[in-house]
């Protein structure tokens, strides 16, 4: 089985920087050590209040990832907001659609495609994100019964909401989560999909998280990385959490 592939998300890089008018630290510069070390593509999550990542930051991304072909560009959002002008411009690898409100403090639930107009709503965007050569990602709950909904809609994959899983990591339900995650993925690659998985992942729950939910394509992990990259800087990051993938697959 091949490895889980990394995508580092540089957001938190920028929500720094903001806090002043120097342009320091560089999200470029973030993103290319990320890379150097070996991180397999760099997602953003251009949010409409410019709090992390701002529209020029997605183009100077951009043009660093055409210098970097065989790595992957992910752009997440909202495509009801202002996701869609960034993936007709820079058209990334992937776009993952994310159920966000403009205010929300971050990323808490995935898509509820039962919901009254909301496969309406993602229906031609998916549409039009696939007619530029974009894979789309619909970032969901771990429900299993939900993924041929997402499917049918057109997506080519699923990125798993994995916050209850980190919350539930070192407790009595860290093995019911496992289960459920795992019944998910499963589910999902039946369907045709495959499966990314994000939402505080981070050195400690990573590997046991890959053990057991099979077939996970991608993981995109920003806050705990960037947090670690602070101590031990970005190449020795990257390494310890691509250590951290591999021995998810070590079967010696």
């Amino acid at each position: 089985m091949n490895p889980t592939h990394l995508s580092v998300n540089v957001n938190k890089v920028a929500l720094v920087r903001n806090t002043r008018h120097l342009g320091i630290p560089s999200v470029v510069r973030a993103a290319e050590a990320c890379l150097q070390a070996g991180a397999h593509g760099i997602t953003v999550h251009p949010r409409p209040d410019q709090r992390h990542v701002r529209p020029q930051d997605v183009h100077d991304l951009a043009a660093l990832m055409r210098r970097w072909p065989g790595r992957e560009y992910n752009i997440e959002g909202n495509p009801t907001q202002n996701l869609m002008a960034f993936i007709r411009d820079v058209r990334p690898a992937q776009a993952t659609f994310v159920p966000d409100a403009e205010d929300q403090f971050t990323s808490d639930h995935g898509w509820d495609l039962a919901s009254p107009g909301v496969a309406e709503r993602l229906r031609p965007l998916i549409d039009e994100c696939r007619q530029l050569g974009v894979r789309v990602s619909l970032f969901m709950d771990a429900e299993p019964h939900a993924m041929a909904a997402a499917r049918a809609l057109g997506a080519d994959r699923v990125e798993l909401y994995t916050e209850p899983w980190a919350a539930a990591w070192g407790t009595p339900d860290e093995a019911v989560q496992l289960q459920r995650f795992a019944a998910a993925a499963r589910a999902a690659q039946g369907a045709g999909l495959g499966v990314n998985a994000g939402h505080d992942l981070n050195r400690d729950n990573l590997t046991p998280f890959l053990r057991g939910v099979p077939g996970v394509a991608e993981v995109s992990i920003g806050h705990a990385l960037i947090a670690d990259a602070l101590d031990m800087g970005y190449d020795a990051t990257v390494r310890d959490y691509l250590r951290c993938i591999d021995e998810a697959f070590d079967c010696s």
